[in-house]
């Protein structure tokens, strides 16, 4: 009895699959410091460095081969990291991310951060730690300092969509202002006057652009902007179906209404045929997203498209090129969007018509 006694207590006390997650706490320092220790990055202080060791000694700890091949520039993996995998918007980037690394010998790494925070950390920080080559990610915090710790050199990263304040590297987005600013100018060229804004969180820049595209648009045609008549949303359906409902709800309630994303599009949707609003006698619609289901909707509707797999491939490209050229000056690409006119909007019934917006160009710095 005794002898087992002390078999199960010594068992207690040894350490049983150490992982870098239990380094890191013992040593009271982050996974991305553990990682650089492990890949003998000269920014690390001897005195967290020894912290570091005598934790990993304390645990039996031994890097994994990914992190070897961090240190030696030889891994063949990509982290991508989205905010929603339900969204056909970010499938799509994925899809052209993939046609680009599958080709140039790169395997993904998928993961979602699901809009939080501290998943999207963790997500981060893991991946650096399995030493993959570069990371393409849509960043989902809007903090200073947020990024720079655990994306810091000599990892790779590129971000699509939405732009990180605090982070200085390659950008691939679409000109949100532009597009937003031309579907408001559609609607108010029909003769809408009242138009609202179903926007998305104020921390994103996406959807700081677009309300920033639709302020512009009001002012352009003499309109006032009526703060009543904007809504931020939360990119999701749920967003669309609170906020249209919220709008409808007003005393003095919009003719029409621009949506900042598709699925808070379908939302909308659904909150207008609930309420027994016809779409577009009663109210018209405009969203910012093309999507393969925009011509099953009832009515159709009226979108500006963005080239999501372009986005993609673009990310995929200047991450690529980042990898085998690291000191190049960072790029930031901005992608054109494209007005598809369809029944939604109030025009006359016709087949759908796409107008196309200004040529991709770099941002200036």
């Amino acid at each position: 009895m005794k002898k087992s006694q002390a078999a199960a207590g010594r068992a207690a006390a040894e350490p049983q699959g150490a992982t870098i997650r239990g380094v890191a706490e013992r040593a009271g320092v982050s996974i991305a410091t553990v990682s650089r220790v492990f890949g003998d990055h000269t920014a690390v202080s001897g005195e967290l460095r020894l912290r570091v060791e005598e934790a990993a000694r304390a645990l039996n700890y031994r890097p994994s081969r990914a992190a070897r091949a961090l240190r030696v520039g030889t891994s063949q993996a990509v982290g991508v990291v989205i905010p929603d995998l339900e969204n056909p918007f970010f499938t799509a980037v994925v899809r052209g991310i993939e046609g680009v690394l599958q080709a140039a010998g790169y395997t993904l790494l998928l993961a979602n951060s699901d809009e939080d925070v501290a998943r999207e950390r963790r997500i981060l920080e893991t991946l650096r730690a399995d030493g993959v080559a570069g990371i393409i990610f849509v960043p989902i915090n809007g903090a200073r300092e947020a990024y720079r710790d655990v994306l810091a050199p000599p990892l790779q990263v590129v971000a699509v969509d939405r732009s990180a304040v605090s982070l200085r590297t390659d950008l691939v987005t679409v000109d949100n202002v532009d597009g937003t600013r031309r579907g408001v100018a559609h609607l108010l060229a029909l003769g809408h006057r009242d138009v609202a804004l179903l926007g998305g969180p104020s921390r994103h820049s996406t959807a700081k652009e677009r309300e920033r595209g639709y302020c512009e648009a009001l002012r352009a045609a003499g309109r006032p902007i009526r703060p009543e008549l904007v809504y931020h949303g939360d990119f999701r359906e749920s967003g669309g179906y609170e906020g249209m409902k919220a709008l409808l709800a007003l005393p003095r309630r919009p003719g029409a209404v621009f949506v900042a994303n598709n699925l808070m599009t379908l939302g909308a949707f659904r909150a207008l045929h609930e309420a027994g609003v016809r779409v577009p006698d009663e109210l018209a619609l405009v969203g910012f997203d093309d999507m393969p289901w925009a011509t099953s909707l009832n009515p159709p509707l009226t979108a500006i498209g963005q080239p999501s797999q372009e986005i993609g491939s673009s990310a995929a490209d200047l991450l690529l090129d980042r990898i085998a050229r690291p000191d190049r000056a960072v790029r930031h690409l901005i992608l054109a969007t494209n007005l598809i006119e369809r029944a939604s909007c109030g025009a006359s019934a016709r087949p759908a018509r796409t107008a196309t917006g200004a040529a991709a160009r770099p941002a200036r710095r």
